[in-house]
């Protein structure tokens, strides 16, 4: 079981690294789209990759924020906003967006699934779990399109992305009261999440729209 547990640990940290590099990479394009300077590109890319966990933090009333335990993410993030100010151009970004599905779709399930527990390790009801779990994944993305300006692309692309996180969430907040251990949640909340986003892409779903 200590060895399941140090892989699962292990599984962890690379898919949050890919899922946090996906993120702010979203941001960076988005910024670099409205044409920001360096500082908005940075801006832009934080609130990305760290704005959702934030929220949840701000929301459960815990200290330190998480990145600020994990300074390392803030360094990775920095890094790779310079990378790509420094050698993207404009003829990269459809390429780039399709190439950071895979991990984006990881990093979303991850990030619910780490709200998810956090707030369940609180005693929180299941409901208000996943919907940490759901802030923690989606609204990096919401805070990103909002500082550009924008209608956020999870409330008016019409494709699945915070309903695959609030599944996903449930099956976490499922495994716990089954007394599942962690490295099974994480994957089952992980699978499923990233399983209907690529499912959700592939096929093309789309949610209904207001009909006036």
């Amino acid at each position: 079981m200590n060895h399941l547990q140090h892989w699962g640990e292990t599984l962890r940290l690379l898919v949050e690294l890919a899922g946090t590099a996906a993120f702010a990479l979203s941001g960076v394009l988005e910024g670099a789209r409205k044409r920001l300077d360096a500082v908005g590109i940075f801006v832009v890319g934080f609130l990305a990759a760290f704005g959702g966990g934030t929220l949840r933090d701000l929301l459960l009333d815990q200290r330190p924020f998480f990145w600020v335990q994990h300074v390392e993410m803030l360094w990775a993030v920095l890094a790779l906003c310079l990378l790509a100010m420094s050698f993207m151009r404009r003829h990269h970004f459809e390429a780039t967006l399709r190439g950071i599905a895979i991990p984006d779709a990881l990093g979303l399930g991850l990030f619910t699934a780490t709200g998810v527990h956090q707030a369940l390790v609180m005693d929180m009801p299941a409901l208000v779990a996943v919907l940490m779990g759901l802030i923690t994944g989606v609204f990096g993305g919401v805070l990103r399109d909002i500082v550009c300006n924008q209608i956020p692309a999870t409330f008016s692309d019409h494709q699945p992305y915070a309903v695959c996180a609030f599944v996903g969430g449930w099956v976490y907040a499922g495994a716990w009261q089954l007394g599942a251990p962690g490295w099974l949640a994480l994957l089952a909340c992980v699978g499923i999440t990233a399983g209907l986003r690529w499912l959700a892409l592939w096929r093309n779903w789309r949610l209904p729209a207001w009909q006036t």
